[in-house]
């Protein structure tokens, strides 16, 4: 089964997988903790983990259309992804 999926995909999918993964055990132990403080410290540490896994996932499938895309326009995705990063950046 997975000689038929791509490498790159696979890679991505596995890192989503892992993002959720922390997500739910993050929610977990917002509920074990039961104090609104200690949950959100546990919350402000997920605003590290999603961007990370975002430039991880995007990197892995730049990587995987490097050969099949034009340079200009692998240049319009990593501005993309940089206007995103940008754009949900807290004060």
């Amino acid at each position: 089964m997975f000689n038929l999926i791509e490498k790159a995909v696979l890679g991505m999918a596995f890192l989503r997988l892992l993002s959720g993964t922390i997500e739910v055990m993050a929610a977990f132990l917002m509920l074990k903790l039961n104090d609104v403080g200690k949950a959100m410290i546990v919350n402000g540490s997920l605003a590290f983990v999603g961007p990370v896994i975002l430039i991880l996932t995007t990197t892995i499938g730049l990587l995987g259309l490097a050969d099949k895309i034009a340079f200009a326009k692998l240049f319009w995705v990593l501005l993309g992804v940089g206007c995103i990063l940008y754009g949900v950046k807290s004060n």
